[in-house]
């Protein structure tokens, strides 16, 4: 039977074998109490990758965004994000419906960053009309686009300046330091909070952590209580998630090349249109007439290639997709539009 090839995120990873054992080896104990041996390592690990203080397991990546959001900001408070930022469109409005947060979304630049000036004049001054603008949310990556380090530090100086807090969501900032070549701790130790999801790339089944200074940190744990993410014998999940950062971190760069192989493949059909240079990370988008799509779509299926469903089409690799997983989208991709000329 041919094996599936799923390019619609890296979300549909498979834990691996190593990754199981370690799973089924893992010491357990109540992590409410703070008595998993798992769950402990596994924050500490992640506070020291990241160069924070602190960090608490959660498991998923919208509760970590979510009760980030909660410890930086109170009821009637402000957050600036962008207009296709995650937290913003992709988590139900959580921070809205259950903090009484408002949003202020802004454009991203082409880059995936937010252009600062526009951030200063969304700041909403200090006046009972309006919200008080209490926090900036970035995305790295964004789009698989990778922030500059030196847009990091400008931002980091806006923050403090301006007395914002600072929250990065990097679902995908693993992604990010490997295609920097830098530790992770180069990007996500100029923020207040960081979360970082360790089942997209990472290949762990569930689970976030949101790293950060101690405060921010115990004010997420009670948050985490009040949301419903207070797990017990966790263990079991962290151990997939210090096995992800200690064997999977470095193999992103693999994904980044079959993008990038992809990409240049599929740039070859004329009925395909794809930024072959906008390709960084383990992203890359195809536009075509939407006319094409659907059929297209079909025919992929029953080959065993699962693509996503909205135009531009979005496909990520990641570690269940190999370099001869591509050569075959290629090839199909190319024979399925050869035979329709």
């Amino acid at each position: 039977m041919t094996a599936m090839i799923d390019l619609r995120s890296d979300t549909v990873t498979q834990p691996t074998a190593a990754m199981r054992a370690d799973m089924a080896r893992a010491e357990v104990g109540d992590d409410v109490f703070a008595e998993d041996p798992s769950v402990n390592r596994l924050q500490e690990l992640a506070a020291e990758l990241s160069g924070q203080p602190s960090a608490l397991f959660l498991p998923t990546g919208t509760q970590s965004n979510l009760v980030g959001l909660l410890a930086h900001c109170e009821r009637g408070d402000e957050y600036i994000c962008g207009q296709q930022a995650h937290t913003y469109k992709y988590e139900g409005g959580g921070a809205a419906v259950l903090g009484s947060i408002q949003p202020q979304p802004l454009e991203f630049e082409a880059d995936g960053s937010l252009d600062l000036r526009r951030v200063a004049a969304a700041i909403k001054a200090d006046d009972f009309h309006f919200a008080r603008t209490r926090l900036l949310a970035l995305e790295n990556t964004h789009a698989g686009k990778v922030l500059p380090l030196e847009y990091l530090g400008r931002a980091r100086a806006f923050c403090d300046q301006h007395q914002l807090g600072f929250h990065l969501d990097g679902a995908r900032v693993c992604n990010a330091a490997v295609k920097l070549g830098v530790e992770l701790s180069a990007i996500t130790a100029p923020f207040d909070t960081v979360s970082i999801c360790l089942s997209k790339g990472l290949g762990a089944p569930v689970g976030s952590v949101l790293c950060g200074n101690r405060e921010l940190i115990d004010k997420a744990r009670r948050w985490r209580k009040v949301v419903g993410g207070g797990m017990r014998q966790a263990g079991i999940l962290a151990a997939a998630g210090i096995h992800a950062l200690q064997h999977h971190v470095e193999r992103l760069a693999q994904d980044h090349d079959n993008a990038l192989q992809l990409a240049n493949g599929l740039a070859e059909i004329d009925e395909l249109r794809v930024d072959v240079e906008a390709v960084q990370t383990n992203m890359l988008y195809v536009d075509m007439d939407p006319a094409l799509f659907p059929p297209l779509r079909q025919a992929m299926a029953e080959q065993g290639i699962r693509l996503d469903s909205r135009l531009p089409m979005r496909m990520v690799t990641h570690l269940d997709i190999s370099r001869e997983g591509v050569e075959r989208v290629v090839a199909a991709f190319k024979q399925y539009f050869a035979d329709r000329r």
